[in-house]
């Protein structure tokens, strides 16, 4: 059986919470369409930052510009509502 640390496993629940939360919040102004893209988008490119980051995973030109074009699209969608 596999033992977890209680801290981060608290501080991932708690994240979690909040930026569910905050997907709220967004929705209440926002299209649900556009709110959730721009929440996904916006945790797909923490994920690969941090990865960058925190873990040393290589941020090769194909991984950086795909993160721009996460951005770029979600710039677009809160533009164009």
């Amino acid at each position: 059986m596999a033992s977890t640390r209680l801290l981060p496993t608290v501080w991932t629940v708690l994240a979690m919470i909040i930026s569910l939360g905050l997907l709220g919040v967004a929705m209440k102004t926002l299209p649900v369409g556009t709110a959730y893209s721009v929440w996904v988008g916006v945790g797909a490119i923490g994920t690969v930052v941090l990865g960058i980051v925190l873990l040393g995973e290589p941020a090769s030109a194909p991984r950086v510009i795909s993160v721009a074009l996460i951005l770029a699209g979600i710039v677009g969608l809160k533009l164009s509502t």
